[in-house]
């Protein structure tokens, strides 16, 4: 995919370059010029050096850890392009920290993803761009548009190729039934789910599977990994239960604490992440990562065309 547009720029935090370089390789366009350092406390300095008067300006930044540091660099883009008159500014979150602070769970907490989209529209974004939400209804705490993209075709065209036979979808907790779903009804096949109990942020005690895995090759799907924990009890209940192969596939791959010891450590065929979050290649085993850049592309050629975003997923409804 090729184009051109004077009044289109695209620049990049920190968090994950190489995405952006990608995107803008699909796109045909140069990652904008900008100069980010560290003052020696810490404190950002972030200066745009090429002009943004006018422009349709995108700036590429997921908010993963470190969560702040990141998210800091995308408040103060968007301040610095809003100053330097930039007619329309989006922000290409792939992966949006803090999204599973959605609500209040128990008295006296905050609702930090609602804190965080206040931030980004005080910080002068007239739209945003992500992937996967945790939660969907943060779409709703943003008082400008949002553009939620969808992982699930990159991912299930790997899928299809991985030889996977009599092949069932099983979601690692109930809340993520709805995204399972939706793979196993793109594969034409059958869902299982794992009844999981929250015990605290690290800790998770699964009680019971819904569904029959015996003698199936099974996809684990979740939106994200974190510390691990959950997913790889999963991986060993479903063989526990009677199933051949299990891969394993999830968007976000956040990758906390000991996570990679414990994916490395699992018995599982192959684990497939989105590139939402910069990977450590070199340290995870049966990894292969589906890459983002292409369908983030034709979400920003869509949008600074003025054209659709959702015809990207007719297909996959």
């Amino acid at each position: 995919m090729r184009m051109r547009g004077e009044r289109l720029r695209v620049f990049s935090g920190t968090a994950h370059q190489r995405l952006a370089q990608d995107v803008c390789a699909f796109m045909g366009v140069p990652l904008g010029a900008a100069s980010l350092q560290r003052f020696p406390d810490g404190e950002l300095d972030l200066k745009v050096e090429c002009d943004v008067r006018g422009a349709d300006v995108f700036v590429i930044q997921p908010t993963c850890p470190p969560v702040h540091d990141n998210l800091f660099e995308l408040l103060s883009f968007g301040d610095c392009l809003r100053r330097a008159s930039a007619d329309r500014i989006t922000a290409v979150i792939p992966y949006f920290g803090y999204a599973r602070s959605d609500r209040k769970d128990e008295g006296r907490v905050p609702i930090n993803a609602k804190l965080v989209a206040n931030m980004l529209v005080s910080a002068g974004y007239h739209r945003v761009v992500t992937v996967d939400l945790h939660a969907a209804q943060i779409q709703g705490f943003l008082d400008i548009p949002v553009d939620h993209l969808y992982a699930r075709p990159v991912m299930i065209e790997r899928v299809r190729q991985l030889g996977a036979q009599n092949i069932k979808v099983v979601s690692p907790d109930i809340g993520g039934t709805k995204l399972a779903r939706a793979y196993a009804k793109n594969l034409g096949c059958d869902l299982a789910i794992i009844d999981k109990r929250r015990i605290s942020g690290e800790q998770t005690v699964i009680e019971n599977i819904i569904g029959e895995v015996d003698g199936h090759d099974v996809l684990l799907v979740d939106d994200m990994v974190s510390t691990g924990g959950s997913i790889v009890d999963a991986a060993r209940i479903v063989k526990e239960k009677g199933a051949n192969r299990v891969f394993l596939t999830a968007t976000h791959a956040v990758l906390a604490g000991n996570a990679v010891e414990r994916l490395n450590s699992a018995d599982v065929e192959k684990i497939l992440f989105a590139d939402t979050i910069p990977l450590p290649d070199e340290r995870l085993q049966r990894l292969e990562v589906c890459s983002m850049a292409q369908l983030l592309a034709r979400a920003i050629d869509r949008i600074h065309r003025s054209e659709s975003v959702s015809k990207l997923f007719e297909s996959e409804s």
